[in-house]
């Protein structure tokens, strides 16, 4: 566990078990970590069907799989079902980022996290989506409140998971674990604008399954 993670963080009231949507190992590690040290019962969701191409959902969910192993963490496996994902977001192919595409890409993994925790006896749902200094928090927030609101008794905890270090605890633990280090967002059009800004900027283009943190 990293010695930076020394603080405790205290959750809703009223809690009986939190149910962690986890879109990678990196951002839910330093969640992992805090939530342990603070004795919170929990489980990791992973339900991400915009991560394209397969190749890079697998190895995003197997860094997951091996750190909640390492952690004795359940680790719930939801559907990949990238089709639904593309229906979602058609006509927003052009989206930036932070933009409508996001949201609604948010809004879709939020609402199968508090309908499974609906159904499993959870009364919190949080996501690691928020850890990213990329991502707009409020966005997340919002579709994580509305995603909850749905269900009688189901709250969205908005931790700012950023705070008192956490973004660079994230980067720590991701070298001492030695994470895979995914170049972009994940969905398909992310890795699309990531290249052409990379060709743009006389880079080259993303290699899947190349970077890992801690390796030169």
């Amino acid at each position: 566990m990293s010695k930076s993670t020394d603080y405790k963080i205290i959750p809703p009231i009223n809690l009986r078990k939190v149910l962690l949507h986890s879109c990678c190992a990196p951002c839910s590690g330093e969640i992992i970590e805090a939530m342990k040290i603070s004795n919170i019962n929990y489980s990791i969701f992973f339900y991400n069907p915009n991560i394209h191409p397969k190749k890079e959902y697998e190895i995003r969910k197997k860094e997951n799989i091996r750190f909640a192993i390492k952690n004795n963490i359940e680790f719930i496996d939801a559907d990949y079902d990238p089709n639904n994902w593309f229906k979602r977001v058609k006509g927003f192919e052009f989206s930036p980022e932070r933009g409508q595409r996001c949201t609604l890409c948010f809004d879709m993994r939020l609402e199968r996290t508090a309908l499974y925790a609906y159904e499993h006896g959870f009364n919190i749902i949080t996501s690691s989506l928020g850890l990213s200094r990329w991502k707009d928090l409020n966005q997340i927030n919002t579709s994580g409140e509305t995603a909850a609101s749905h269900y009688q008794n189901i709250k969205y905890w908005t931790y700012n998971w950023r705070k008192k270090g956490g973004s660079q605890r994230m980067i720590e633990i991701s070298k001492r674990e030695k994470f895979y280090q995914q170049e972009y967002c994940g969905c398909v059009y992310s890795l699309r604008d990531t290249n052409l800004h990379r060709r743009k900027t006389g880079r080259k283009p993303i290699q899947i399954g190349i970077k890992f943190y801690g390796n030169k």
